[in-house]
């Protein structure tokens, strides 16, 4: 097929392989701007554009395409499906109708559960055994349109929003081939009004730990903001960003919650968690052996005071 792909961040760029791979011809590839980063707040190409470039494709990233020149352009590329995923703009009616076939969505959560922005994030913080790969024809609606795939995934007691982050990319590059090798056969199925739930963009006011939370809460707070914005608590006035932890078989009675048991597993308000991984303020990330190796943390000290 001729596709126009949409896509922004790393997520997308998996996808774009795996259709150039297959065969399709990518017309041209739609990603965000750049946008000042760094220190030096110089302009940084998104991966998918740094990707496309790479590959020398056409690119284009307008700033809406809500008006009539970009919809004019986007319609030239006359292209059987655009395929978008996380791309960070709404597609007006123009653009949805311009395709022949449309355009289809990857979506990274079994729709209708967990429509929007942060759907990776939300599935591990709300304690959901499994996610995977909606593909989904496009309308005007939010992640509202029929469901044309899915493929399912299993939650790992220990997986981080970037460990399910990469395995998601990959499923979902081996969806979109898998769904427009059979496109005509396809079944557009529409989304049910029961198990709807919204995916809201991640706070970092949602980042700070209460300690006094169950170990199982503050468990799945932490995995699911790692490795951004990343949990955090403080020590001795500083930052401590906590990227990776499992539950803690024992916590000792009377242990005051955000109190250090034994090295770094730490008594939550029912319960206790352990630190694996970490990132102390000004510092790279690093094991927690090696933390403690630099850091004295007697039994007893309480976290975020």
């Amino acid at each position: 097929m001729r596709i126009v792909f949409m896509g922004s961040p790393e997520f997308s760029c998996a996808p774009l392989r795996a259709l150039i791979a297959a065969g399709h011809e990518i017309a041209a590839v739609y990603c965000q701007p750049p946008r000042p980063a760094g220190r030096g707040k110089k302009p940084r190409a998104t991966p998918v554009q740094a990707l496309a470039e790479d590959l020398h494709l056409p690119v284009r990233h307008p700033e809406t395409l809500r008006n009539a020149e970009a919809q004019a352009e986007f319609t030239a590329w006359a292209a059987d499906i655009a395929v978008v995923v996380a791309y960070g703009l709404i597609l007006p009616q123009a653009v949805l109708d311009a395709p022949r076939l449309g355009c289809v969505n990857i979506h990274a959560s079994l729709l209708p559960r967990w429509r929007g922005a942060a759907p990776i994030h939300r599935a591990i913080m709300a304690g959901d055994d499994e996610t995977g790969i909606s593909i989904m024809q496009m309308e005007a609606g939010l992640d509202t349109g029929p469901v044309l795939l899915t493929r399912t995934l299993s939650i790992g007691a220990e997986d981080t929003t970037a460990a399910l982050h990469d395995r998601l990319s990959q499923l979902g590059a081996e969806a979109i081939v898998a769904a427009l090798a059979e496109f005509d056969s396809l079944t557009p199925v529409p989304q049910p009004q029961e198990g709807v739930t919204y995916a809201e963009k991640i706070d970092k006011a949602e980042a700070a730990i209460d300690w006094s939370n169950d170990a199982a809460e503050i468990d799945r707070q932490i995995r699911g903001l790692s490795p951004f914005p990343g949990a955090w608590t403080t020590h001795s006035g500083r930052r401590l960003k906590f990227l990776a932890c499992r539950r803690a078989q024992a916590r000792p009675d009377g242990a005051a919650a955000g109190s250090v048991i034994d090295g770094l597993t730490i008594a939550c308000g029912t319960g206790a968690i352990e630190i694996t991984e970490l990132q102390p303020e000004g510092k790279p990330r690093m094991a927690a052996a090696d933390f403690l190796r630099g850091t004295n943390l007697p039994t007893g000290t309480i976290l975020g005071l």
